[in-house]
């Protein structure tokens, strides 16, 4: 794996665009890492994928503790890895212990041990035995180590253990890998203390790997601790190697980490506007364009989706959004996606997620091109601006 940064915003900025080289793929950064259940995005078979952007496409986060319950880990190995199972020898596969839909962790029942996850088998507690076991099985490209993530509201005491857990896991999970440590990514936690975050991207910065994930937001922070929180962490993290962060999701949340210095993010908001019935409208070629196929019901939507299960788009025949090139735009209107939501049909998900990842990673391309023009903060401040006006208008 190597990563080059390509580009800098001026002026004291943090904001910067780069390329990950894995394999024989070069992918530009910031970059979004596509949340999947068992390898695969939930509604977006293996075959679909290959209608989405690529190469932005190609990069997919997995759960090894969505495996622990079949096929085994020795099977998947026999197969040839992970890549081989799923058919997607060319994709970027990028493993970590836990998600936001079906391995949540679960602080309080963590121990010395190992970490606590919560999943549909039940309670499981992972040692770094247990985790390396499943790395070395499923080869993914690149992998977190095991990290002890604790919310916001824990106390600064539980806060320091938490980072002496992940040090330790980090050290024995590298000890554990076959080629100690290359394709590892150190996790950094430490919850809302900010002394702790930066002991914690001190101590990984200095182990044998090739990037950092920063955990456990998204557990209880507010808007303003997570600010303060990526800032201490990326400060103390050499600039030359990728940052990746997860559970921030929301555009403005993105945009927010791109200020601090984040290149990769891990989010199931796709994932959590599909299930919802929701749909991304807001403009990718230019913010502050007026939006496709006319003004926003208030009632039904914000500046950036719509929900497409309400009566208002029960006879609209346009596309959902007029100027998108994805396979649902191309071939089915608003009224055909508020049909098979309402009567449960599965397809409903199915075009709903290739849109809104289509959407998505569109809106990652425009965020790197504004930071090639040198023009990301006032794209971000222009988007920001105009979502709170929408959202101030639907109040009144």
């Amino acid at each position: 794996m190597r990563f080059a940064v390509t580009k800098v915003c001026g002026g004291g900025a943090k904001a910067r665009a780069g390329v990950l080289q894995i394999g024989g793929s070069n992918i530009e950064t910031p970059a979004l890492l596509l949340s999947t259940r068992k390898g695969l995005p939930a509604f977006i078979s293996r075959d679909l994928l290959a209608s989405l952007p690529l190469p932005d496409s190609l990069l997919l986060h997995v759960c090894p503790t969505h495996f622990m319950d079949g096929p085994p880990s020795k099977t998947i190995s026999n197969i040839g890895g992970l890549h081989h199972m799923l058919g997607l020898p060319d994709h970027i596969l990028i493993a970590a212990a836990g998600d936001s839909i079906e391995s949540l962790p679960t602080s309080e029942a963590s121990n010395k041990f190992g970490a606590s996850f919560e999943t549909p088998a039940g309670r499981r507690l992972v040692k770094p035995s247990d985790y390396m076991e499943l790395i070395s099985c499923m080869k993914p490209n690149l992998w977190a180590s095991l990290a002890d993530e604790v919310p916001a509201w824990v106390t600064e005491k539980r806060n320091r253990v938490s980072v002496e857990r992940t040090l330790r896991w980090l050290d024995a999970c590298i000890a554990l890998d076959a080629d100690f440590g290359a394709n590892t990514l150190g996790v950094v936690v430490g919850g809302s203390s900010i002394e702790q975050r930066k002991l914690c991207a001190t101590e990984v910065a200095k182990r044998n790997v090739s990037g950092f994930w920063i955990g456990g937001l998204g557990l209880g922070d507010s808007p303003e601790e997570r600010c303060s929180i990526l800032d201490a962490a990326v400060g103390c993290l050499p600039p030359e190697k990728p940052r990746l962060v997860s559970r921030l999701g929301l555009p403005e949340e993105v945009l927010e980490g791109v200020a601090a210095g984040i290149d990769l993010f891990d989010s199931t908001y796709i994932y959590q506007l599909t299930m919802g019935g929701f749909a991304l409208i807001f403009p990718i070629d230019m913010v502050g364009k007026k939006m496709d196929n006319g003004a926003l019901n208030n009632s039904v939507g914000d500046f950036t989706k719509i929900n497409l299960r309400a009566t208002a788009y029960r006879k609209d025949t346009s596309r959902i959004v007029d100027s998108c090139s994805c396979f649902t735009c191309q071939n089915h209107t608003r009224a055909y996606l508020n049909h098979l939501l309402n009567v449960h049909e599965m397809l409903a998900q199915i075009l709903l997620e290739i849109h809104n990842t289509h959407h998505y990673l569109c809106f990652f391309r425009l965020i790197r091109d504004s930071i090639k023009s040198g023009e990301f903060d006032g794209f971000r401040q222009q988007f920001v601006q105009d979502r709170r006006a929408h959202l101030a208008a639907a109040v009144m």
